[in-house]
């Protein structure tokens, strides 16, 4: 499996990726130029590779950088919360992921987190008002673009939802969910 090897690699960079240190100022997390340098650089090679294996990682480490993009506070603060939500704990998840947002507003995993936890909620307002501010800072999240979709999906939004799914593979073309969303949408509604 071809797959595997692939995420092994990718296990061994991650841990490469420590979470951004806050200047001495105060201000935005150090290394914002190499922020966007490293997420170009791996969006050309998810979208030039034709290597399926290359491109996962490219993925992988997408995600590692996103979910990193912050203080160390911030980042343990998102693994808590991360950690809640798989123990069903969604109020605990809230109550850890709104504190996060407020003192961390730049931090565009952190309001995906909270969107994607207000999907599971079936508070599709609350998530799709999220989702626009991950959009907002980081407009080719790939996985705030396919929740969206399926926010919208769930709302009885299809051509809604069909363009938002079609803006996701845009952004991460190797995303076979949002492929098949995509071709159930169109067979089932031809019009959209």
């Amino acid at each position: 499996m071809r797959l595997g090897p692939a995420l092994a690699v990718a296990t061994i960079l991650l841990i490469g990726f420590p979470a951004q240190a806050e200047d001495a100022a105060g201000g935005a997390p150090a290394g914002q130029a190499d922020y966007a340098t490293r997420l170009d650089h791996l969006f050309g090679v998810l979208h030039d590779t034709p290597d399926i294996a290359t491109a996962k990682l490219a993925e992988v480490q997408i995600w590692a950088i996103w979910s990193l993009n912050s203080g160390a506070d911030a980042v343990a603060a998102l693994s808590s919360a991360s950690g809640a939500i798989s123990a069903g704990d969604t109020a605990g998840a809230e109550q850890q992921l709104t504190a996060l947002v407020q003192s961390h507003p730049d931090f565009a995993e952190a309001w995906n987190r909270r969107a994607t936890l207000y999907y599971m909620m079936k508070r599709y307002d609350d998530s799709l008002a999220d989702i626009a501010h991950v959009l907002e800072l980081e407009p080719r999240h790939f996985g705030a673009l396919s929740g969206k979709g399926m926010v919208l999906q769930a709302m009885g939004d299809n051509a809604a939802a069909l363009k938002a799914f079609k803006e996701a593979l845009a952004a991460n073309p190797t995303m076979t969910n949002v492929k098949a969303n995509i071709e159930a949408l169109e067979k089932a509604e031809p019009e959209l």
